[in-house]
């Protein structure tokens, strides 16, 4: 929309799911759009999730009502959008006879089926865990429990997505890309950019200034914009360890705890069980949180109680920690400080806005995008009408009910892909894993061989999604780095232009 030379109409700091997605909406309505990340797309909060598309059960109990309806109709949007990275999901809840009593959790789920207008999901039903085969691997004493729906996401792939559908519709994506200053100038931003990887300096102006900073908001509220009183968020830490394998059927399960607290058991990349998640506030830098020992002794007692099998520390093969950036609204608990966004709109007479994002979940980014849109829709007249809410996401342009006989089909074209190989690789890419196929015959064309990774598809995650280090692809647009060991991810990383044996994560194990 900007007819500046060299002057954008908005500039986004941050590269999460929030960032991406303002990003991919915006572009799509005609505004020319800068979104710089320090670093890798989807390396902060956005990477450490659940991986759930959920309406939020527990949110419920906290009267969240406006907000799990918002969740909840977005589950069967997003699904849609992108049934190759986000599929239907069963979860079973065993029934605790010294917690919430049984007319409760039926009330809870008869609303959650119902307050979102559900259509695709299936609805829930009782089960009886004596004969069910969801209740083998649960102690006796769990006699009955409900089974109800929600989804799971591939979700640092579902903000690359994001990214790169923006970047096609004339976005500028620039992840490892730090703003280091951003200063009002006129009727424009001033933005100081530094490449994190270079060094090297560059200024852009913009319109309107978006801060989707995540955990680093109020950071950047304060030290790149120079706001001297800036709104705080309460950083709750999210913790989650994967562990072996626990069972053999494709169910979930959603534990109480006797805190009030809940926890998910989620079966995951096929020899392993993810387990979480925590809520406890975090202090201090939010790069790189880790689960503390305490965090991760709670989750094991916590699935312990239920499992006939207990849960030790021995099984754990790896753990990874995030932080919620939630508003703070003064709650007295960290899992009861609220999950809706807070979108704040700085805009002085005669000046630049400034909108700051606080909070958000996955789930319900699409129209987190959508409301910070009408939230600047004033400055920019002509501002085209929302458009995502039918819009496939790169890879995602096929119906959600076809997603095993397309699987199917591409293995029949790529016979030399044993099937595990080529579901991973569908699920991954949908419709585009053609172009990281086509004119391949045998399994040599591929190149070099990274365990279940070829070379061809390593360069395509860089040049199409823009992967720079085995990180990158090993633990965030796929989490192969649970499969390959330590040589395949040294190989790696000298394809990638390393040093064998270089800064690369090792193959997960206990710890």
């Amino acid at each position: 929309m900007s007819d500046e030379a060299g002057v954008y109409d908005l500039a986004i700091i941050g590269g999460g799911i929030n960032g991406a997605g303002i990003a991919r909406d915006a572009s799509g309505r005609g505004l020319k759009v800068i979104l710089a990340e320090q670093g890798d797309l989807a390396s902060g909060t956005s990477s450490a999730s659940t991986k759930l598309i959920h309406g939020g059960l527990r949110y419920l109990e906290h009267y969240e009502f406006r907000l799990v309806r918002e969740a909840l109709i977005e589950r069967e949007v997003l699904l849609t959008a992108a049934p190759h990275i986000i599929r239907p999901l069963r979860f079973v809840l065993p029934h605790h006879k010294g917690l919430r009593p049984w007319p409760v959790l039926r009330l809870g789920l008869f609303l959650y089926d119902h307050l979102g207008g559900r259509k695709i999901l299936p609805a829930t039903r009782s089960v009886d865990l004596t004969s069910d085969i969801t209740g083998t691997p649960l102690k006796p004493d769990f006699t009955r429990g409900f089974e109800y729906s929600d989804c799971w996401v591939e979700d640092a792939r579902l903000v690359v997505l994001n990214a790169r559908d923006a970047a096609e519709r004339g976005a500028d994506i620039r992840p490892r890309t730090r703003c280091v200053s951003a200063r009002r100038d006129g009727g424009s931003w001033t933005c100081s950019l530094e490449d994190m990887k270079s060094g090297g300096k560059s200024e852009i102006k913009a319109k309107c200034l978006i801060n989707t900073g995540g955990p680093w908001v109020s950071q950047v509220l304060g030290s790149v914009i120079g706001d001297s009183n800036p709104d705080k968020i309460r950083m709750v830490k999210g913790s989650h360890i994967v562990v072996d394998k626990l069972y053999d059927h494709d169910r979930c399960y959603i534990f109480q705890n006797t805190d009030g607290r809940i926890c998910f058991a989620i079966p995951y990349e096929q020899n392993f069980t993810l387990i979480g998640t925590t809520d406890e506030d975090h202090q201090g830098d939010p790069d790189k949180p880790e689960i503390s020992e305490a965090e991760r002794d709670y989750l094991l007692a916590a699935v312990s109680e239920y499992f006939k099998r207990p849960v030790t520390s021995d099984m754990v093969r790896w753990s990874y920690s995030g932080i919620r950036p939630l508003y703070d609204d003064g709650a007295s608990k960290a899992q009861e400080a609220t999950r809706e966004y807070v979108l704040k709109l700085e805009a002085p007479e005669a000046q630049p806005p400034l909108l700051s994002v606080f909070g958000g979940k996955i789930t319900t980014f699409r129209k987190l995008a959508e409301a910070v849109l009408d939230k600047i829709a004033p400055f920019f007249p002509g501002l085209k009408a929302p458009w995502t809410a039918k819009a496939p996401l790169p890879g995602g342009d096929f119906p959600h009910t076809e997603v095993e006989s397309r699987i199917s089909d591409f293995q029949r074209r790529y016979s030399f892909l044993p099937q595990r190989d080529a579901g991973r690789i569908f699920r991954a890419y949908g419709t585009r894993a053609e172009r990281i196929f086509e004119g391949a015959r045998f399994a040599q064309d591929l190149g070099e061989s990274f365990g279940p990774l070829s070379a061809r598809e390593v360069d395509y995650l860089v040049k199409e999604e823009g992967a720079q280090t085995p990180e990158d692809i090993l633990w965030r647009r796929s989490k192969l780095g649970l499969h390959l060991s330590v040589a395949e991810q040294s190989a790696l990383q000298v394809h990638m232009g390393g040093k064998a044996g270089g800064k690369t994560r090792k193959k997960a194990t206990a710890r």
